[in-house]
């Protein structure tokens, strides 16, 4: 009896450069610029014609183009954006149009200004009247303070503290060498502080900053897990907040009268609470409750830290600090301190404050950051 002869395999099913064109709502022109920046590269080339051939599962590809495209975005930008998994794209997107509007804000302000300044009577300075104010605009910016305190007990401070312009930090060493481990995580991060940063692509930058901790750790430390260092920061960018977590240090919000954690301790106790082996009664007693899950130190790779952005709201309030404040003085005290000083350095002084008058066991580091706005002159943007 004769084989059976294999069945062909099917050929891919492929819609021309025109059909293609129609159902993607790209023109067929656009569709050849975006094969030649390889953003969109046909499915098939025909080898004698040279005519573009796509797959239907690259429509949803392409409509992404056409709809960044018609966001504003520029080529170089959606290479980036079609190449990212979908959340972490919509990051970008959000990143990118927090930027166009703050730009176009800019110049709605600028517009304004320049209308009255060319109809007569509404003129801004001129040798005639040079007094006349120039129109304002409103961006933006951090104000802050920063203090690390060595507490009652312990004989020497292995916390750093930091607070710029761009960069906050909260680092808590722990170990021999657990000082100059604090020290040199926060002071790789402070390039960061340098120059303005790009929102969409800050955690990026953040999370290379942190591979270079991790680094200057090692370097302090010795290839040993004994000595290490805990880091918390946050990276200003003119609307956004990018934060950075590993261990057990914390960062808090004050928004409408309101604290929210931001933060999740890398703990053994946390994860204990996590998985419901633990009651928060129980936590608070435990003898393990300040052994770490993950920090920075001188043995094996760098943990992956915890990374996101948080939008800026005018009157926000936040809160970096190590567990010697956290584990001594309760949320209750710190919403008081944060809500009722008036001042980013009033509340760090009130809350070390706090800290020491529980008896200070631990180092204690504060760093306390608000977002006010700032009123400036357009010829002053």
């Amino acid at each position: 009896m004769p084989k059976p002869k294999p069945k062909p395999k099917p050929i891919p099913m492929t819609m021309t450069i025109g059909a293609f064109s129609k159902a993607s709502r790209l023109s067929p022109k656009a569709l050849r610029l975006y094969d030649e920046l390889g953003l969109l590269r046909p499915a098939r080339v025909d080898p004698r014609t040279g005519y573009r051939h796509y797959a239907p599962e690259q429509l949803e590809r392409a409509r992404l183009v056409a709809w960044l495209r018609r966001l504003g975005m520029p080529l170089a930008g959606i290479r980036e954006v079609v190449a990212l998994e979908p959340a972490a794209a919509a990051r970008e997107i959000r990143a990118y149009w927090s930027r166009v509007e703050a730009r176009t804000a800019a110049r709605r302000d600028l517009a304004t200004f320049l209308i009255d300044h060319l109809t007569g009577p509404l003129a801004g300075p001129s040798p005639d009247n040079p007094n006349k104010e120039l129109p304002t605009m409103t961006t933006l910016e951090l104000r802050y303070s920063a203090v690390s305190d060595t507490g009652l007990v312990r004989p020497a401070n292995q916390d750093t503290a930091y607070a710029g312009t761009r960069v906050l930090a909260v680092a808590d060493g722990f170990g021999a060498g657990g000082a100059p481990a604090s020290g040199a995580a926060v002071e790789a991060l402070k390039s960061l502080d340098a120059e303005p940063l790009p929102a969409g692509s800050v955690l990026n930058l953040l999370e290379d900053a942190v591979q270079g901790a991790a680094e200057a750790v090692r370097e302090v430390a010795g290839a040993t897990d004994e000595t290490g260092t805990t880091l918390t920061a946050m990276v200003w960018t003119g609307s956004q907040l990018a934060l950075v977590h590993i261990g057990d240090s914390r960062a808090y919000l004050l928004r409408d009268g309101e604290l929210f954690r931001i933060t999740h301790d890398h703990t053994v106790v946390q994860s204990l609470l996590d998985e419901g082996r633990l009651t928060p009664e129980e936590a608070t007693a435990h003898p393990q409750r300040s052994l770490l899950a993950k920090a920075l130190t001188g043995g094996g790779p760098a943990p992956a830290p915890d990374l996101r952005l948080h939008d800026a709201l005018p009157g926000d309030r936040y809160l970096l600090c190590s567990d010697g404040l956290t584990t001594t003085v309760p949320d209750a005290v710190l919403k008081e301190a944060l809500t009722t000083s008036p001042d980013p350095a009033g509340a760090v002084r009130t809350l070390i404050e706090a800290a020491n008058g529980t008896g200070a066991p631990d180092n204690v580091s504060c760093v306390v950051a608000d977002v006010v706005r700032r009123v400036q002159r357009c010829d002053e943007a």
